[in-house]
C-alpha cells in the first residue's frame, strides 16, 4: 500500500481528569504520528473534521528494538532524568 496523507489516525493514550485528551495522531502511516492534547470537546470536532480512523492499542505498530519503543511524555519520567 502506498503513503497516503488523506489517512488519518488517532490513538487515544490518556483519557485525563482534567478533560483533557491526549492521543497520537498520525497522517499517511499509523507509525509515523505526533503526540498531542486538546480539552475533550475540540478532540471530538477535531475527529469529526479529519475523518480519522481510530487505533486501539492491538493496532499499533512497534517502531523497532525497546530502546527506540518510547513516547515523548516518557523523556521527563524515565529517560533523561539523572
Amino acid at each position: 500500500m502506498s503513503f497516503d496523507p488523506l489517512r488519518k489516525f488517532v490513538h487515544v493514550t490518556e483519557l485525563r481528569q482534567d478533560g483533557f485528551v491526549a492521543f497520537d495522531f498520525a497522517l499517511g502511516e499509523p507509525e509515523l504520528f505526533v503526540e498531542m492534547i486538546m480539552p475533550s470537546a475540540a478532540f471530538d470536532d477535531f475527529c469529526a473534521l479529519n475523518k480519522v480512523t481510530f487505533l486501539d492499542e492491538r493496532a499499533r505498530l512497534k517502531v523497532g528494538p525497546d530502546e527506540w519503543n518510547w513516547r515523548l511524555d516518557d523523556a521527563r519520567e524515565r529517560r533523561f532524568k539523572s
